[in-house]
């Protein structure tokens, strides 16, 4: 396979052990607003935004209790929270060895755009990545990840089937999907893309992505 023009990667669950500074703060959030959750599964919903996040672990509080625990959120992830994310093991050797033969890399997620710099400048891979972009890092913000695919490869002049989305959710493979862009899924994030729907890579971790292309198992 030829090596991908471009390379968009998810960040929570993909690049980025999200869970320990998502449940810091989540749990935070709850304290603080002398509220309880119904659920307590956290791993298999993170990816979409907090408020999401929210509602599904207590579908029964209102808008405004959701508000509250939105913003005390908020206020402990910036302050605390950011700082537990780290890369996955070979993420950044990954990243780097991409790079090194010429591959384009940007960052598609639903993080907010000012703790998504935060974390990738904390663990020194910002540089790395040509362009980075999250719901809000536009006004109006993007509707989804296929919003933000489709803005990269028509800003960027790519060709969409010479790309690829590196995700762990199946928002990740339909928005590639949609975009017609092809999808490697790493098994060791929070969601799950069922052996039915067609992927170019199925990775357990990411230190498998760089020999697996270069063997050309990719199509």
């Amino acid at each position: 396979m030829t090596p991908p023009d471009a390379v968009f990667f998810d960040l929570d669950g993909t690049l980025l052990d999200s869970l320990p500074g998502i449940g810091f703060s989540v749990q935070h959030a709850f304290n603080a607003c002398s509220l309880q959750p119904q659920h307590t599964d956290l791993r298999s919903r993170i990816g979409p935004p907090i408020r999401v996040i929210f509602s599904q672990l207590a579908p029964h509080l209102d808008e405004a209790d959701l508000d509250r625990l939105e913003r005390a959120f908020r206020a402990s992830y910036d302050a605390e929270g950011w700082r537990m994310t780290p890369h996955f093991p070979g993420a950044a050797k990954l990243l780097r060895d991409l790079q090194s033969i010429g591959t384009r890399l940007f960052v598609v997620s639903n993080k907010p755009i000012h703790i998504a710099t935060l974390i990738l400048r904390a663990e020194g891979t910002l540089g790395l990545f040509e362009e980075v972009v999250t719901r809000d890092s536009r006004n109006p913000p993007y509707a989804g990840k296929l919003e933000m695919l489709q803005h990269l490869i028509a800003s960027h002049g790519f060709d969409p089937t010479c790309c690829l989305m590196v995700g762990d959710t199946m928002e990740d493979a339909t928005a590639a999907a949609a975009a017609s862009v092809g999808f490697a899924f790493v098994r060791h994030g929070y969601g799950d893309v069922p052996a039915s729907v067609p992927v170019a890579l199925r990775l357990d971790d990411l230190s498998e992505f760089m020999p697996l292309l270069t063997k050309g198992v990719a199509h």
